[in-house]
């Protein structure tokens, strides 16, 4: 363990508890945030990180131990008062008015006033100020948000959150809704603050963005710091197991069982796509798909590769080229008939095409194998005891209780139900479109090492990650999609590296 830092700090947080009536929430947390410094923090959910965020920014009252800016101890009355200190904060769910424009949302409450009241002139020039100064100059603070992309919208809550000039900025997962490219405008805007002497507080699951972007990192686990660290020279596996509690041997076992997995593919083809595409969508494609490999997908959002994904499993129809399994023409234009050929699909999207949040997870998880039968035979009560308990002790989905309504679990958890409603179906293609997207460390491992052992039971796999190391570390080969089409492939070898993908990527076409 390290324990880095500029001897000179903007913030400490000592000895922090913070008990609700459930229980502690935090016990003994500490953090330590220098001027001029990104520090990324860690945790998986429920590991205390919205508890400590909210502390440091007034919303909580410690129960014990201190908050000191710049060397004084301070009690925030509310979150006011940590603004008036230099805290300003960014959270998730952070809201902007649609019926403003970008000047007006970034100003509100700080409008300038002239002689006859709030001069709007000045006002949006003020923004475009703040605009200019975070590089972001190309945006109109006249503007209406309301058509503003996801990321242009977290950049303009950042330019609200700077208007008060803090010294201190927490961002609360600022890309969970983010591609790649949108997260690496938002890094640059990042930096650029952090270079003016800013420190930044970045609260993110993604592993690799916060080694990327962090000048140090701080894991918080069960409520309490477990870890100091200088982001350059961590361990990543190490940093993992921290954040878990777990063997740090256990954690490599999955990338090591995977290198003993990749192999070249032998043997006819289980799925073949020929010219498959549609029009708007993804152009004609090739792909073969063997047993036991794990394929994976990569590129930017909208580069065609979930468009790939929905016409290889049925959910979106293909209005050219054919589909081969096993050698024979097949149909699959819909999702029950892909279903009747072996082929189930997780969407991206879990909330609207995955999970049924008002569902019991028992009902979730038997819901496709039960549409797949017919509802004319119903599964036995045995039949959907043995089977949903199976898949909640297989896939340790927690609360293990099958009665509990989805909408209850973690976003790990949801997302561990859909992967159990697919294996029920006893699937030969398994195609998982973002699987890990906004979900806990622990939930994520869970998920890579159980596709791990689909691969070796003979399950085709195609893995669909933004997650570029994800990617590589899992898949056997890597086709490439940019601009709605399949670019190329990567097979296995040591040309297999992120590098490879991202050069391929950012190659003109």
């Amino acid at each position: 363990m390290a324990a880095p830092g500029s001897p000179h700090r903007t913030v400490e947080m000592v000895g922090i508890d913070v008990v609700f009536t459930s229980g502690p929430a935090l016990t003994g947390a500490r953090l330590c945030l220098a001027p001029g410094e990104i520090h990324g923090l860690m945790g998986q959910n429920g590991a205390g990180k919205s508890t400590l965020i909210k502390t440091l920014t007034g919303i909580h009252r410690p129960d014990a131990g201190m908050v000191k800016v710049d060397g004084v101890e301070r009690r925030f009355s509310g979150p006011a008062d940590a603004r008036s200190a230099g805290i300003s904060a960014v959270f998730q769910d952070e809201w902007l008015t649609d019926n403003l424009s970008i000047g007006e949302n970034m100003m509100l409450g700080h409008e300038v006033r002239g002689r006859f009241g709030i001069s709007w002139s000045r006002t949006h020039q003020r923004a475009a100020e703040m605009l200019g100064e975070l590089g972001l100059g190309d945006l109109d603070p006249r503007a209406s948000v309301r058509s503003l992309s996801p990321a242009l919208r977290q950049l303009v809550a950042i330019g609200r959150a700077m208007i008060d000039r803090p010294r201190v900025l927490v961002l609360d997962e600022p890309t969970s809704s983010l591609d790649l490219d949108d997260a690496v405008r938002l890094f640059a805007v990042l930096r650029r603050l952090r270079d003016s002497g800013v420190a930044i507080l970045f609260v993110s699951h993604f592993l690799e963005q916060v080694l990327a972007l962090s000048d140090r990192i701080t894991v918080l686990r069960d409520g309490s710091t477990v870890g100091d660290y200088p982001a350059h020279s961590v361990d990543r596996a190490e940093l993992i197991a921290v954040m878990l509690g777990e063997d740090i041997e256990a954690l490599r076992r999955i990338g090591v069982d995977r290198r003993q997995h990749h192999r070249q593919p032998v043997g006819p083809p289980m799925y073949q796509a020929l010219g498959l595409g549609r029009r708007g969508a993804v152009a004609p494609t090739d792909l073969e798909l063997h047993r036991g490999e794990i394929v994976g997908f990569a590129g930017l959002r909208g580069s065609g590769r979930t468009e790939m994904a929905s016409l290889l499993s049925g959910a979106d129809r293909h209005d050219c080229g054919r589909v081969l399994i096993d050698g024979e023409p097949t149909q699959v234009t819909e999702p029950r008939s892909g279903m009747r050929h072996g082929i189930t699909h997780a969407s991206e999207n879990r909330h609207e095409d995955g999970i049924i949040a008002e569902l019991s997870v028992r009902e979730n998880i038997v819901i496709g194998i039960q549409a797949l039968r017919g509802w004319s035979r119903p599964l036995s009560a045995a039949e959907t005891d043995g089977l949903v308990r199976a898949y909640i002790d297989s896939l340790d989905i927690s609360p293990a209780d099958p009665d509990l309504p989805a909408k209850y679990l973690s976003g790990g958890n949801q997302q561990k139900v859909v992967l159990a409603r697919c294996l029920a179906t006893m699937p030969r293609l398994l195609v998982l479109d973002e699987p890990t997207k906004g979900i806990d460390a622990a939930s994520k491992v869970d998920i890579q090492a159980h596709v791990v052992r689909l691969a070796k039971d003979g399950v085709a796999v195609v893995y669909i990650s933004s997650d570029l190391d994800e990617v590589v570390r899992l898949s056997d080969r890597v086709a490439v999609f940019k601009d709605r089409e399949k670019i190329g492939e990567v097979s296995n070898g040591p040309w297999l590296t992120v590098d490879t993908i991202v050069e391929m990527i950012a190659a003109d076409s």
